[in-house]
């Protein structure tokens, strides 16, 4: 009787890990669609999909781990592959649009701080 409770709650978790990250990959696709530059489109693709697919990746190793007893390590290389670069890609992408003189959206007063610092820094 304990084991298939256990069972039921190693289910669940392992649900609830699918569940979230298609839940951050769907949010992704439609900010993507919606939000209206390429600053705020970034932001939904960096944050969102690196969060949905560590969490299938996640749910993935725990059903392989748990029900089958295999260590994936390249599930683990996965998880850890797509939670530093993708990020650090979106920066470097943001950055380099803000340096090609890509301007954010906006419907009052717009302070770029960046530019700022870029300008005392060259002065210095």
């Amino acid at each position: 009787m304990t084991g298939t409770w256990i069972n039921f709650l190693i289910d669940i978790v392992i649900i609830i890990c699918l569940l979230v990250g298609t839940f951050f990959i769907f949010s992704t696709s439609i900010g993507i669609l919606r939000f209206p530059d390429v600053y705020t489109r970034l932001h939904a693709s960096t944050k969102a999909a690196t969060l949905g697919v560590a969490g299938v990746m996640i749910g993935a190793f725990l059903f392989l781990y748990l029900e089958n007893g295999i260590v994936s390590g390249k599930l683990i290389l996965g998880i850890v592959f797509v939670l530093l670069t993708a990020p650090v890609s979106g920066h470097m992408i943001s950055r380099a649009a803000h340096q090609s003189g890509v301007k954010p959206w906006s419907r009052g007063q717009l302070k770029d701080d960046f530019a700022d610092a870029l300008k005392s820094k060259n002065k210095n």
